[in-house]
């Protein structure tokens, strides 16, 4: 079973972080700079699966846009600094 070294979980933690931090700031920003909040969403809608005594839900959606990529390129120069 291989582990996940702390290098490893960093960056995926600064990368999930700066990808929230990205697309937060391309909606705070959008009335000012409408070309950061410019993006696809990437994914499958939900779908139920009910058996009576079980309902499982399953679905991911990924929104992608230009603030959330800066924010990909920040996360990954900050992890190079580290």
């Amino acid at each position: 079973m291989s582990r996940v070294s702390k290098g490893t979980g960093l960056l995926f933690m600064l990368l999930i972080f700066g990808s929230i931090f990205g697309s937060l700031l391309g909606e705070v920003l959008r009335d000012f700079m409408p070309f950061l909040s410019y993006g696809k969403t990437v994914g499958f809608n939900s779908t139920t699966i009910d058996l009576a005594a079980i309902t499982i839900t399953l679905g991911l959606l990924i929104k992608i846009n230009i603030a959330t990529i800066l924010g990909f390129f920040i996360a990954l120069f900050i992890y190079t600094r580290l």
